[in-house]
């Protein structure tokens, strides 16, 4: 109710209408307002003497009123009379509720009439307020516009429910409380207005008296007023003119304008137009509902952006500490070599010092020691040792020679710090990508209704959110490992349902869904959580697609707000594949540990029960120098030295087989295939920590290593267009090698057990092509069958 109280407020006054009346275009006026704008004209554009001179047209004929607008849209702050040669402008002010208005030239004669009732000034004009018409009145001036009694009784309706009490009606200054209402007045008093003004003798004496509670709820019930017709003030409304749409009485309807227009019963238009305006209500509803479901979406972006906000800054700041701290080590680091070069300085030159001391004074000793022996008075004895002294100076001054008095030390040092580049770049430090302006799509919803598993398949349905303007270009579904591991994509593209086949039995999986285009990724979907059969025998059963939800009760878990970098293109056969059977066609995944009895498919023809997977190699956990191509299913490397690449996918049941094709093979180098761990060393040789499994071969022979352990050496090599044939079998716990179809040795391992990953170790020398999907070698599922 509060929300329309701006529809009952006079554009004018500002205030409820009093009396409102209905112009010609539908706006409506207080009465009193409406006398306060009206306009004079002059006399020669009169009704009168428009009709006069011939004109026929009709005092409220809407379409030249629309032509002879008053106002220009323009909002140059005033008022013009389109069509009038001398027509006054006046200025324009604004409503309290800030509509312009126009202002009378001059104001209005006194009088002890009401607005209805008083004298109009003669050829006058009014302006509606809100969509500038103007309107030149006839000889009856305001009365010959309609009354709005359906207003007035909104407007009573509206007031009575927000008053909490029945206010005086006939008190002058502050109103006060009303004790009784007359019913026969239809007016509340308090006790010293109805002393004064309705005294209990007279004819008021036999007015009833009741309290306000009571009068309200009579004034409720009590029958509205009957509106008349504006031409015959006597007569009410009886019919609807189809041509004027606007209710007439039967005098219009013989002797008035309306005689020769199409008429219909009052009741039934009523009927007809409050059905027409129950319908517009329902869009008009329907666009309010949909505008506050849009403003909800608005108010959680900007809670939104304040996260990111916050979470942005707090990476700026991080990275900004980490090249901070950075520098700080490196200024330590320089530091070191400055005090290093200082301390070497100072050795050097306090070696020399030391040095120099010792000579200077065995020199000083020396030249002392000669003095005296000059001073001896006896010349055989004098020169017994004045040889050796002679040549003891001699050799003296002889160390004291060249180079001796020089520092071997500058002070100077030689350090000069080049920091223009790091200033450089500090200036240039910016963001590398600036976001486009179109927005990611919005969350992806998971219909419940639609989601289930059967058996050790799951079925998953979303859709996009019913108001969401951003279009996806595809989705990303992931799920786990069945054992709260890390969260796997197993699904890209278009579709909004997907069903995965060949999970665990009796596991529980977490899934969820997010959308994509070129802008990036949306936010996760709420986790769904879905438990597989317990029953591993369970015969299989043709039903309906979806399956209902009723075979398995979901529950939903928290929002997942981690996020996902994803590449602009997905490489068709990188994340998953599609393969039929007699019985399904199926979605099989590429998932991490998903990889149990049933996973994927069950070949129907071979007799050796084998899980057949289709997979490519992981760039992701790949060391930097491996070089891939054709769908990642072609790798080589940049680098002389070994590095490995491991498979997408990791086995920890069943029996599986894939080849390898050696595409090029120069100079002899040692390529290795196995299986490994996912923490394997990616810089050196497969099979040389004990993270992994491996036969690494030349063009001679090959061998077995694991933990840089070498075994089982082989004769027989490989060269280019040889296959090499990699055999896990879980269920017996080997490992086993084949080259060109030839079962390479022994056994290789055996034992193994655990998570493993299909890898191969190679250098530049060597490119590999990988195949999956394909069946165990004859003679090995006829053996097996057998044991």
């Amino acid at each position: 109710m509060e929300e329309m109280e701006e529809e009952l407020k006079c554009p004018v006054c500002g205030s409820f209408y009093r009396e409102p009346i209905i112009l010609p275009c539908s706006h409506n006026l207080c009465q009193a307002c409406a006398r306060n704008i009206l306009v004079q004209t002059p006399e020669s554009e009169s009704p009168q003497s428009r009709r006069a001179s011939g004109s026929g047209v009709s005092d409220y004929d809407y379409l030249d009123l629309d032509k002879m607008s008053l106002y220009s849209e323009a909002d140059s702050g005033y008022g013009s009379y389109g069509g009038f040669a001398s027509a006054p402008t006046t200025p324009c002010q604004k409503s309290p509720n800030g509509v312009r208005v126009f202002p009378p030239a001059m104001p209005p004669p006194a009088t002890h009439l009401s607005p209805a009732l008083a004298p109009v000034p003669r050829n006058s004009c009014i302006t509606c307020p809100q969509c500038h018409r103007s309107l030149i009145l006839d000889d009856r001036g305001l009365r010959g516009f309609p009354k709005n009694r359906v207003l007035e009784g909104v407007i009573d309706r509206y007031q009575q429910s927000k008053a909490a009490a029945l206010k005086c009606q006939l008190c002058e200054k502050a109103p006060k409380e009303a004790t009784v209402m007359c019913e026969q007045c239809d007016v509340f008093y308090c006790d010293p207005c109805r002393l004064r003004c309705h005294p209990p003798r007279g004819p008021l004496a036999k007015h009833r008296l009741v309290p306000p509670a009571q009068g309200r709820v009579s004034r409720r019930l009590s029958p509205r007023k009957v509106s008349t017709c504006t031409d015959h003030e006597l007569e009410n409304h009886s019919m609807y003119c189809v041509q004027c749409k606007m209710p007439v009485c039967y005098q219009c309807l013989e002797e008035g304008k309306h005689s020769s227009h199409e008429v219909k019963a009052l009741g039934a238009m009523w009927k007809l137009h409050k059905s027409q305006l129950s319908q517009a209500l329902n869009g008009l509803s329907d666009r309010a509902k949909e505008a506050k479901e849009f403003l909800v979406q608005l108010r959680n972006m900007v809670q939104q952006i304040q996260e990111n906000s916050v979470e942005f800054e707090a990476c700026l700041v991080a990275q900004c500490d980490a090249l901070i701290d950075a520098l700080n080590r490196r200024k330590a680091q320089l530091l070191a070599r400055v005090n290093k070069e200082h301390e070497h300085k100072l050795k050097v030159v306090r070696d020399q010092i030391s040095h120099c001391t010792v000579k200077l004074r065995q020199t000083t000793g020396l030249m002392e020691y000669c003095l005296e022996v000059i001073k001896e008075n006896d010349p055989s004895g004098f020169l017994q040792i004045s040889d050796a002294l002679i040549r003891r100076v001699h050799l003296t001054e002889d160390q004291w020679g060249k180079g001796t008095l020089t520092p071997r030390m500058t002070t100077d040092f030689d350090l000069s710090l080049d920091n223009s580049p790091l200033l450089q770049s500090i200036h240039q430090l910016d963001f590398v990508q600036v976001k486009a302006s179109s927005p990611v799509p919005a969350i992806p919803i998971l219909q419940l209704e639609e989601c289930c598993t059967h058996n050790n398949s799951a079925t998953l349905s979303w859709k996009q959110p019913p108001l969401s303007t951003v279009p996806a270009e595809g989705y990303i579904l992931e799920l786990d490992d069945g054992n709260g591991g890390q969260f796997r994509e197993v699904y890209v593209g278009k579709e909004t349902m997907c069903t995965v086949d060949g999970l665990h039995f009796n596991s529980t999986y977490n899934a969820r869904v997010k959308a994509f285009n070129k802008t990036g990724v949306s936010q996760y979907s709420k986790t769904l959580v879905l438990q597989t059969s317990e029953d591993t025998d369970s015969e299989e059963q043709t039903l309906p697609f979806p399956v209902p939800s009723e075979r398995l009760p979901l529950r939903r878990m928290s929002p997942f707000s981690s996020t996902l970098n994803l590449q602009p293109s997905f490489p068709g056969r990188s994340y998953f594949d599609f393969r039929s059977s007699p019985h399904q066609l199926s979605l099989h995944s590429s998932l991490q540990s998903l990889n149990a009895p049933g996973c994927n498919f069950e070949t129907q023809s071979a007799p050796y029960s084998q899980l057949v997977a289709w997979f490519a190699f992981d760039p992701g956990s790949a060391h930097s120098d491996i070089i891939f191509s054709n769908d990642n299913l072609t790798v080589t490397c940049s680098s002389y030295d070994d590095r490995v690449v491991l498979g997408k996918t990791g086995f920890s049941k069943g029996v599986h087989y894939w080849e390898l094709t050696i595409d090029r093979y120069d100079n002899h180098p040692d390529p290795a295939f196995g299986v490994a761990r996912m923490d394997v060393m990616k810089d050196m040789m497969l099979g040389k920590d004990d993270k992994a499994w491996a036969m690494y071969v030349d063009n001679n022979r090959s061998w077995f290593m694991h933990n840089n352990s070498h075994t089982n050496r082989t004769e027989g090599g490989i060269a280019k267009g040889a296959t090499i044939g990699v055999l896990l079998d879980l269920n017996r716990k080997t490992l086993t090698f084949f080259i060109n179809d030839e079962q390479q040795g022994p056994i290789a391992f055996e034992n193994v057990e655990g998570l493993f990953f299909p890898a191969v170790s190679l250098n530049r020398n060597v490119q590999v092509t990988l195949h999956t999907g394909l069946p165990v070698p004859d003679f090995y599922s006829s053996r097996a069958s057998i044991a």
